[in-house]
C-alpha cells in the first residue's frame, strides 16, 4: 500500500490504510480501523478501534472519532470535532467501582457521503448525519440530521446555510452559493391602511 505515516503518529499494525492516505503527527489510529484511499488524518486526531472510514475523507487536527463510527466517502470532519459513543458516560457504577468496557455498549455515529461537520461540533451517539448535510461549527447534533443538502445548527452555533455538491458553501443570510446569481427579492403584499 502507498500511504504516508508521520514518525510521531501511532497506527496499530492491524489498521488498514488505503492508497494515498496520510496520517499526520501525533494522530492515533487504533486496532482494526479501516480507512479508504486518499484520506487525510490531521495532527492529533484519534480514530477508534474498528472505525470504518471511506475514501477521500478529511479528519482535521484534533478530531476524535470513537468506535463504532462509520464515515462514508467524501466526509469532512472539522478541527476538534467529537463523535461520541456512550449514551450515559460515567466513570464509576452506582457502587463506586470503576466502569470497564464490559459495563456499557458502544453506540455509533454514522456520517453519510459528502457530509461536513464544522469545527468543534459534537455528535452525541447514536446519530446519523445525512448525505451532503452540514453541521455548523460549534453545534451539538440532534438525534438525526436531515439528508440531501441540508444543514443543522444547534445552540450555541446559531444558523447555518446548506451545501450543494460542487457548488460550495451557501450562507443562511444570502441563501446562495458563491458565484451564483442573486435570488429575486420577495415582494410583500401591501396591507390596507387602518
Amino acid at each position: 500500500m502507498n500511504h504516508r505515516i508521520l514518525p510521531s503518529a501511532q497506527v496499530d499494525p492491524s489498521a488498514e490504510l488505503g492508497d494515498g492516505t496520510t496520517v499526520w503527527d501525533l494522530a492515533q489510529i487504533r486496532e482494526g480501523a479501516r480507512l479508504g484511499a486518499g484520506c487525510i488524518v490531521g495532527r492529533g486526531a484519534y480514530v477508534g478501534a474498528g472505525v470504518r472510514i471511506g475514501d477521500n475523507v478529511k479528519l482535521q487536527n484534533h478530531a476524535l472519532v470513537y468506535e463504532p463510527a462509520v464515515l462514508e466517502d467524501g466526509v469532512f470532519i472539522g478541527p476538534a470535532v467529537v463523535l461520541t459513543n456512550d449514551r450515559a458516560p460515567r466513570s464509576v457504577d452506582p457502587d463506586g467501582r470503576l466502569k470497564r468496557a464490559a459495563d456499557w455498549d458502544a453506540v455509533g455515529v454514522h456520517v453519510a457521503a459528502g457530509a461536513s461537520l464544522g469545527a468543534r461540533s459534537v455528535c452525541v451517539a447514536p446519530v446519523r448525519i445525512g448525505r451532503w448535510a452540514m453541521v455548523a461549527a460549534g453545534a451539538s447534533s440532534p438525534a438525526t440530521s436531515p439528508t440531501s443538502r441540508s444543514s443543522r445548527a444547534s445552540r450555541p452555533a446559531g444558523s447555518a446555510g446548506s451545501a450543494a455538491p460542487g457548488s460550495g458553501w451557501t450562507s443562511a443570510r444570502t441563501s446562495r452559493a458563491p458565484g451564483s446569481a442573486r435570488r429575486p427579492a420577495r415582494s410583500t403584499p401591501s396591507r390596507p391602511a387602518n
